[in-house]
Order: C-alpha cells, then sequence, then structure tokens
C-alpha cells in the first residue's frame, strides 16, 4: 500500500478514532503497587529522592493498602527496613520481622489485597549485600538455605505470593523445595529472573537502606550488556518451577522484556524501578517534563514491549488517571 492510496492520518484525525484503532491499553489490573515498611507506629517518612513515596509503619501501611486496594489496584509488593541489621539477616526470616507484620496487618484489614513478598537479605545485613559474606564474598549456597526460610516465614504471615530477587543461582528451585515441604504447594512464586545491575536502583537504596557497605552487587546481579544470559536466567527459573517470570528494571531493557514475551508462555513481569520514576519525577518538578503523559508514555512502552505486569510506584497515580478515561 502506498500513498495516496494509504492515509494512515486517517485513523488518528480525532481521539475516537485512535482509541478504536489503539493496539495497547494500559489496565489497573495490570499493577502491582511496591511499598515500605518501616518499624514503629504513625511514621510516614517521605523518601527525599523519590518524591510521593513514604517509609511507612504497618498502620500507615494497611491504610495505603486499603487506598490503592479501592482505586482497583489488585496487589502490593513489600520491602522492609529493620530496626537492627546483622551479618546473619535475621530480621529477614524473624517471626515478628517488620514484613512479616506489614503482611498480617494488610491482609486484617484488606482480606482481598494480593500481599507479595520481597525475597532478599540486603536490606537485613548490616553490609548491604543480598546474601551471606565469607572472606568478603556472597556465599550462594548458604544464602539459599536462609532466602528459604525468609520465604517460609512470609508465607505462614500470610503473603499470597513469594518473590525472590537475590539473584542466587538455584534460588527457585530451594525456595519451592521449601514451600512444598511446608504444605505449602499452592503458594506462587515471582521469579526476578532477568534481574540487572542497573544504576536506576539508586532512589531504591536510600528507601530501602541498602546500599552495599563495599563493592557492589555485579558478581550476582546481570551484566547490562547482555540479553542472551536473559534467556537463559529466565529458562532456568522457569525450568526450577517459577510461576511469574520478571524483567528488571524495565525502560533500559525493553527489548529483553520483548524477547521474553517471544520465547516464553508464562506471566511475565517488569519492573519499572526507582530511578526510571525518579528521574521522570524529577524532570516534572523542573518543568521539563509533563508528569502524566510522561508516566502513561513510559507505562504504556513497557506493556507494548510485552508485559502482563506493571511493578510500578506510579500505581495509585495511574489508577486515577484510568478513573477519568
Amino acid at each position: 500500500m502506498q500513498f495516496p492510496e494509504y492515509r494512515g492520518r486517517r485513523l488518528r484525525k480525532n481521539e475516537h478514532l485512535r482509541r478504536l484503532v489503539r493496539e495497547t491499553a494500559l489496565s489497573v489490573d495490570d499493577l502491582v503497587y511496591p511499598m515500605f515498611a518501616v518499624t514503629g507506629k504513625s511514621v510516614k517518612k517521605p523518601i527525599h529522592s523519590m518524591p510521593g513515596q513514604f517509609q511507612m509503619s504497618v498502620d500507615y501501611l494497611a491504610k495505603e493498602a486499603r487506598e490503592a486496594f479501592e482505586l482497583g489496584i489488585p496487589a502490593v509488593l513489600l520491602f522492609g527496613i529493620p530496626a537492627q541489621k546483622d551479618e546473619n539477616a535475621s530480621g529477614a526470616f524473624a517471626k515478628d520481622g517488620i514484613v512479616q507484620q506489614a503482611v498480617k496487618r494488610i491482609k486484617h484489614d484488606v482480606p482481598d489485597m494480593l500481599v507479595i513478598t520481597d525475597v532478599c537479605l540486603c536490606e537485613y545485613t548490616s553490609h548491604g549485600h543480598c546474601g551471606i559474606l565469607e572472606k568478603g564474598q556472597v556465599q550462594n549456597d548458604l544464602t539459599l538455605e536462609v532466602l528459604a526460610e525468609t520465604a517460609l516465614s512470609h508465607a505462614k504471615a500470610g503473603a499470597d505470593m513469594v518473590a525472590p530477587s537475590a539473584m542466587m543461582d538455584g534460588q527457585i528451585a530451594v525456595l519451592r523445595e521449601a514451600l512444598d515441604e511446608n504444605a505449602l504447594e499452592d503458594m506462587p512464586i515471582m521469579a526476578y529472573s532477568a534481574k540487572y545491575a542497573s544504576s536506576f536502583y539508586g532512589p531504591f537504596r536510600e528507601a530501602a537502606e541498602s546500599a552495599p557497605q563495599f563493592g557492589d552487587r555485579k558478581a550476582y546481579q546481570m551484566d547490562p550488556a547482555n540479553a542472551e544470559e536473559a534467556i537463559r536466567e529466565i529458562t532456568m527459573d522457569i525450568s526450577e518451577g517459577a510461576d511469574i517470570i520478571m524483567v528488571k528494571p524495565a525502560l533500559a531493557y525493553l527489548d529483553v522484556i520483548f524477547r521474553a514475551r517471544q520465547e516464553f508462555d508464562l506471566p511475565l513481569a517488569a519492573y519499572n524501578v526507582s530511578g526510571e520514576y525518579s528521574m521522570i519525577k524529577a524532570a516534572a518538578q523542573l518543568g521539563w517534563l509533563d508528569e502524566e503523559k510522561a508516566m502513561l508514555e513510559s507505562l504504556t512502552a513497557i506493556k507494548r514491549a510485552g508485559a502482563d505486569i506493571v511493578i510500578t510506584y506510579w500505581a495509585k497515580d495511574l489508577a486515577k488517571v484510568l478513573k477519568k478515561v
């Protein structure tokens, strides 16, 4: 088809035509809202590098979860910041740990909200790495034991899904075995399958108080230059029992999301991470961007690339916009 027989502008000339032929649609059903739990009561501490986001005690967290649920958001993803940290990440699997408390409170106050818990150790270790250290190195297999114990504690507290993010080899298999052995065979696992060693995590590390005290995480998180490796990592997680796979970050890795969608038929999540959120927030505050339009364009791109589930700090903002449409 060539001009003048084909004129693409015919279907662009008004909003109703554009809506009629739109290929990608955002829905509140796609959204997961990440939240940060801290100890204490009546705590709602702004996260400086993530405008509009807060560290919250469980009472405020439950209110936030209820507001999200009333906007139609089906799920939250919980991160915890303990009162004390140690080398063994003991706060991660404590029966009365901060995430365990948050799960119980949200499930009590908003029982139909799907509660997903991040399973990692970086928020709980005094050194800020995602695993147990020996001689300054993260020990993969020792870490697996602690991750399994943490996932079990989350499940027993009432979590609906666990999401291991430590990027330890074999973590899905070990968690699946531990859950099954404890009569939790119906507990789904959302795998952070292709999690890159990204510069876009900076604001999150303030939010979760999880910056490594030395070195970096490049020995276990993926090299941003690699795409074939992502396919191998996802394939391994699926073989070990993952129910949902994930690419993280999202915007800088749209090609990886697209490839994962073409290769695999499991539900695919993408994490629109803190830096992707904050850079648009900062530009909007300076008047350089229209935040709502940039938010919609960014999240549409993630969905267009092939994500079924979008984890985003804009979940509530997007839900409010969609209600107006």
